[in-house]
């Protein structure tokens, strides 16, 4: 039940923190290098209106927090950690700081959840899993290519279904000519297209929460899929171009196999699945723990030791594998929770008298909700595709 505290930071940021730690509770995250938690707690200014709004975000850049500046946000969830190590100051000198005091400025806090969404049952590494383990077909609605990339005259070339890069072009190429960069184009989610089934298998957790909070049980560190029957790489690939929200619906990532391997010949039986960098979840003892191993980066010392030991490498770029589940998912679940705990604060505080004379009658007064994923937040790499014709 809320009570009433003077309220100097806003009272609907407070219920949004205690929506996001009932869902992604702290005590899941790993405390060994993480910085979860309230990370900018801003005074209230109860004369600027904000909305009650949340913003989510990978990456809290310079560019998100105008966003949210703009659009009147009262708190920002940002899934990485802006303060990531001890400060000892706060200058306008650094340009995360920078956002930091802005952001305070104007009355915005942020919250940065990171790893405990990772670890719980439904979270990042779970949402990954989803995408690998559903057979799913384009919903012919759903607009996720364009001409050019469907142009068989001028795309990419073709094998079985799967996209390929381009040839790189000769070294006579004209010095004038650009390169074609490919940026993230609108968001495919699960919910985009047509699910015809999930595909049987069984999923574990890698490295188990030795001690999660109830309800949590199965919480922890990366999951492993386990298919009843073999599935096709290029089946798989399909399955993650085209409901991972990347450039217009293509697979362009990564991809590493054993040497004198082929792509379309390659079955997958276990998946082993990690948000983010995932080399100290999926190997182990110098060697890979599935079949493929789908994350978001990982080094390249790592992915020799993967392919030489014959499984296959999937990085989707770092922040590539974290961003589709702010629109599949959490916005969504914290949507929701927030209905109900707005609504409740607002009945709990509503008749107290400090209310009143606080000023905070206004804010009471509007029971609307709204989360939003940022338009701005973005990868901070772009791909190259050299034109054909250079």
């Amino acid at each position: 039940m809320a009570s009433y505290r003077s309220y100097i930071t806003s009272p609907f940021s407070d219920a949004v923190v205690e929506c996001m730690r009932r869902l992604y509770p702290e005590s899941l995250a790993d405390k060994s290098f993480d910085n979860t938690g309230l990370l900018l707690e801003a005074p209230w200014n109860r004369k600027r209106q904000l909305k009650n709004s949340a913003l989510l975000t990978i990456d809290l850049t310079q560019a998100v927090a105008a966003e949210a500046i703009e659009r009147g946000d009262s708190i920002i969830i940002a899934y990485h950690p802006i303060i990531f190590r001890g400060l000892k100051s706060l200058t306008s000198n650094n340009t995360q700081q920078q956002t930091l005091l802005r952001l305070a400025a104007e009355g915005i806090s942020v919250y940065s959840p990171h790893t405990a969404v990772d670890a719980v049952p439904g979270g990042m590494a779970d949402w990954l899993c989803d995408i690998v383990t559903r057979s799913v077909h384009e919903n012919p609605q759903v607009p996720i290519k364009s001409k050019q990339a469907t142009d068989d005259s001028t795309g990419p070339s073709s094998i079985s279904g799967i996209s390929q890069p381009p040839p790189l072009p000769p070294r006579t190429a004209s010095r004038g000519a650009l390169p074609h960069i490919v940026v993230p184009g609108s968001h495919t989610s699960l919910s985009n297209v047509a699910s015809d089934a999930v595909i049987p298998h069984s999923r574990s957790t890698i490295l188990q929460n030795p001690l999660p909070p109830p309800g949590f049980e199965g919480a922890g560190a990366g999951r492993l899929v386990s298919f009843s029957t073999p599935q096709p790489l290029t089946s798989i690939i399909k399955r993650i171009g085209t409901t991972l929200g990347l450039p217009r619906g293509l697979p362009h990532f990564p991809l590493a196999i054993p040497q004198d391997s082929n792509v379309a010949d390659m079955e997958i039986s276990t998946v082993a699945t990690c948000p983010g960098s995932g080399s100290s979840i999926l190997m182990k003892d110098g060697k890979p723990v599935a079949d493929l191993l789908l994350t978001g980066e990982m080094s390249h010392h790592d992915a020799l030791a993967a392919i030489e030991n014959g499984s296959v490498v999937i990085a989707l770029f770092h922040s590539n594998s974290e961003r589709g589940y702010l629109h599949d998912v959490m916005r969504g679940k914290l949507e929701e929770a927030l209905r109900l705990e707005w609504g409740q604060m607002i009945e709990d505080l509503a008749d107290l008298p400090e209310t009143a004379s606080s000023g905070m009658a206004n804010t009471l007064n509007d029971p609307s909700v709204e989360v939003k994923v940022s338009e701005c937040d973005k990868d901070p790499y772009s791909i190259v595709a050299w034109p054909e014709n250079l």
